[in-house]
């Protein structure tokens, strides 16, 4: 049976990552790592990982009624995360309307064989891998993202690397 690697996010438009690579690019010479193309900056909401080709209606039928409360992400540091070795964009503060939209993403999806993650969830937006440790960096100001929907992503491994494609939002 085929299976495609899935999961829910917040997909970026060109804008907002062209504001984020203006806002990032000077604590970018501190970090040692892979960068990612900023064409594939995103927020994950919720991880599918591998899901059933056969099955893919489903899990979109699954969440198409879901309505997003339209909120604001503010970005406003660079941090390490060991576990994953990245660096990736933070905020501070989790929207009220996030936590709901993940919270009804998963409960959606879990009927479907999607496992709920263990962890808390924590917004944020990978901007390198395999990153050698280092201190949290304050940006040299926040920037605030207007979210009001989300979208099924596809990875897709690729020669160097991966890329996403957004299949529905």
């Amino acid at each position: 049976m085929d299976s495609r690697r899935l999961f829910f996010a917040i997909w970026l438009t060109d804008r907002q990552r062209d504001a984020l690579r203006d806002t990032v690019q000077p604590v970018l010479s501190g970090i040692e790592g892979d960068f990612v193309d900023r064409r594939n900056w995103h927020v994950t909401l919720v991880f599918v990982g591998q899901f059933p080709e056969n099955n893919l209606a489903s899990l979109q039928a699954s969440v198409a009624d879901i309505r997003i409360e339209p909120f604001r992400l503010r970005f406003d540091r660079a941090g390490f995360w060991p576990r994953p070795k990245i660096a990736c964009l933070e905020t501070a503060v989790v929207p009220d309307e996030l936590q709901r939209l993940v919270g009804y993403i998963r409960q959606a999806a879990e009927p479907l064989g999607v496992r709920p993650e263990e962890h808390a969830y924590r917004p944020h937006i990978t901007i390198a891998k395999r990153c050698r440790p280092f201190t949290t960096q304050r940006l040299a100001r926040a920037v605030e993202l207007q979210c009001s929907d989300f979208t099924l992503v596809e990875t897709v491994s690729v020669r160097g690397g991966v890329q996403y494609h957004p299949l529905k939002q």
